[in-house]
């Protein structure tokens, strides 16, 4: 539940970046700046649609490919519920809670029913183009519950709000304590969103009932702010002292290496209000900073409360956003005394506790830490982590580094300046370039050691190590390892029954003469690469195909008994010997019904031949689809 609502707030970002244009739009087109009513009006699209930008946007960041379907699918989903549920009390107003709802729904159900298959006469609505289908199904049988179900939630939402907006500076000062503290975990989103889009209501000159502390402050109501108003001289003078204070604190020799990261991250946060550069930055190095930082939010916004200071922003509590909104809020200027108190404030506390408790900050870090490799220093992995990005085309373009079991899978500006003979050279497996922008490394089984030492690396520009030219280590555990296969890495091949491997109707296969393995009586036509690796075998007939895993494993998909004698007829090969694969790519197309009629029999044996000393345990029996994961373990 815990990750999955992180995933939910992680989401939730895509809807939020929608919120500057708005408010510069909506802000720019009132009377007291350009008096542009057309420009008003066009802020107001974004603000007034929240709900649906917000099912679209959650349903896409909860899709497990990130596809168009999901957000059509969350869109469906707000526009039935919404449609459907006023007919049964016309009083509801679920606000964005209806738009977060509607995407839960429509990301979770594209991840169910994405691939599904129909009927050859109802194939056309197969696959993606379902989704829509039971999304809207599903929402018009919500509507029906919730058009019951939501008016005492309604009351209790409502009710909560008014005890919060009435709870005076304590209520505001909780407020920004567990915002500030939800951070690590990315659930802050949620809180806020409540808050901003949710709580309070004010009736426009339009007649219009607008929700939250954000939109009600745009749309000019007098009473909005309280919950946006603390923030200013936090963000804006608070965490640039800050940084200010871990760079005085820091060690004599490392000034010059941190000071110009400390600059850049703190006018950041004074220029934007994005300050989340600055307190990943410590956070996890000092824990005590984070939590004395949370409380210095929290008093920031009872203060605000207490002068009567109603200021707000669209994006973040910035000097853009200060300046911007100046004309609409009451007392701004204090806003400006309160920022140089705090200012002097965080700098003193944190300086005093970093030096005092000897903190961690950047800048401070043990030498053995320096050079992002506790375990190794300035060597080994280190200096093969310095290589591979040099051989990725150097620190400038690479965009993200992230791993799996085997593989390091990267983001990058230009595929074609990756370099595979340097891969190779400093211990790469194998080169896997997907598209123009990502690619994939083999590594093997220690590939988070080399992530991790790569991410350090990165975040201060590769710099050189010292001694270069020393021999490079192996990564720990990478000599010896036991033939594994994690059972989350391997997936159902093709559409099809999974029966034990005794059934098959060869005794070759079911003796286990070649090996351990487990029988599939298929009915999908497209064969599919269970798990990463490399194929080290097309038979000539294509009726099989070897593959050797990065971890090592060998693997044959022999599809058919007898169909060697075919000779090629009722397959195409989609691979080639020696082709890097990862776990869905398509490796055979089948001809099935062929196979059907011309082979003893279509049971596909799938054999482990190198496995020793190791046991195989199935998970999953039965039909079972394609992609289906966590089938097998090997232990």
């Amino acid at each position: 539940m815990f990750s999955f609502l992180q995933k939910i707030g992680k989401s939730l970002m895509f809807p939020i970046a929608t919120l500057p244009a708005a408010a510069l739009l909506l802000r720019l087109g009132q009377d007291d700046l350009f008096g542009i009513p057309f420009l008003s009006a066009a802020g107001a699209g974004i603000i007034d649609n929240l709900a649906i930008i917000f099912a679209i946007g959650i349903a896409f960041g909860l899709a497990h490919d990130s596809n168009g379907g999901a957000a059509l699918a969350g869109a469906v989903a707000y526009l039935v519920l919404t449609s459907a549920i006023v007919t049964i009390n016309e009083s509801i107003n679920m606000g964005v809670f209806a738009g977060i709802l509607s995407g839960i729904v429509g990301g979770l159900l594209y991840n169910k029913f994405y691939n599904v298959k129909l009927p050859t006469w109802l194939a056309f609505f197969g696959g993606r183009r379902f989704v829509p289908i039971v999304t809207a199904a599903t929402m018009t049988v919500l509507a029906g519950i919730l058009g019951y179900a939501w008016p005492p939630v309604q009351d209790l939402i409502d009710g909560a709000g008014d005890w919060i907006l009435n709870a005076g500076m304590f209520g505001v000062g909780a407020y920004g304590f567990l915002n500030r503290l939800l951070l690590p975990t990315g659930l802050h989103h949620v809180i806020n969103t409540i808050v901003w889009f949710d709580f309070g209501t004010f009736t426009d000159a339009t007649g219009e009932v607008v929700r939250g502390e954000i939109n009600r402050f745009l749309k000019g109501d007098p009473t909005a702010g309280p919950f946006l108003s603390g923030f200013f001289p936090i963000m804006m003078f608070g965490l640039p002292a800050a940084c200010l204070a871990m760079y005085a604190a820091a060690k004599k020799e490392r000034k010059a290496l941190i000071g110009g990261m400390l600059f850049s991250i703190g006018f950041t946060s004074f220029l934007t209000g994005i300050t989340e550069p600055i307190e990943f930055s410590f956070m996890f190095l000092s824990p005590l900073l984070y939590v004395v930082h949370a409380l210095l939010t929290g008093v920031s916004m009872m203060v605000a409360y207490a002068l009567d200071v109603h200021h707000g922003f669209g994006f973040s509590a910035g000097a853009i956003d200060y300046v911007l909104n100046y004309g609409l809020a009451q007392n701004p200027l204090v806003l400006l005394v309160m920022g140089l108190v705090v200012g002097v404030i965080y700098f003193f506390i944190f300086y005093f506790l970093i030096i005092k408790l000897d903190l961690k900050t950047p800048g401070r870090e043990d030498e053995d830490e320096e050079n992002g490799n506790a375990d190794t220093g300035n060597n080994g992995i280190d200096i093969r982590a310095y290589h591979t990005i040099n051989a990725l085309g150097g620190s400038d373009n690479i965009q993200t580094v992230d791993y799996c079991t085997t593989r390091l899978r990267l983001t990058v500006k230009d595929a074609d300046k990756v370099n595979e003979k340097e891969l190779k050279r400093h211990g790469a497996m194998g080169l896997m370039k997907v598209n123009k922008t990502n690619v994939q490394v083999v590594i093997g089984t220690a590939v988070e050691f080399l992530a991790d030492a790569m991410k350090s690396r990165l975040a201060k520009g590769n710099p050189t190590p010292e001694n270069l030219d020393a021999p490079i280590e192996k990564l720990p555990a990478e000599a010896d390892l036991p033939k594994v296969i994690i059972d989350k890495d391997f997936f159902m091949p093709i559409d099809g029954k999974i029966i034990p491997l005794a059934e098959v109707p060869d005794d070759v296969f079911a003796k286990e003469m070649m090996g351990p393995g487990f029988g599939i009586i298929p009915s999908g036509n497209m064969l599919h690469s269970p798990i990463d690796g490399k194929v080290v075998t097309v038979f000539p007939t294509k009726h099989a195909i070897g593959i050797q895993t990065d971890t090592g494993v060998e693997l044959l998909i022999h599809v058919g008994l007898d169909t060697v004698k075919l000779k090629g007829e009722g397959f195409e090969a989609l691979v080639e010997q020696g082709q890097l694969v990862q776990a869905g790519d398509a490796l055979l197309k089948l001809d099935l019904a062929y196979l059907e009629a011309n082979a003893p029999s279509i049971v596909t044996p799938v054999i482990f031949t190198n496995l020793t000393g190791q046991k195989l345990q199935m998970l999953k029996d039965g039909n079972q689809k394609q992609g289906t994961a966590s089938i097998l373990k090997v232990e």
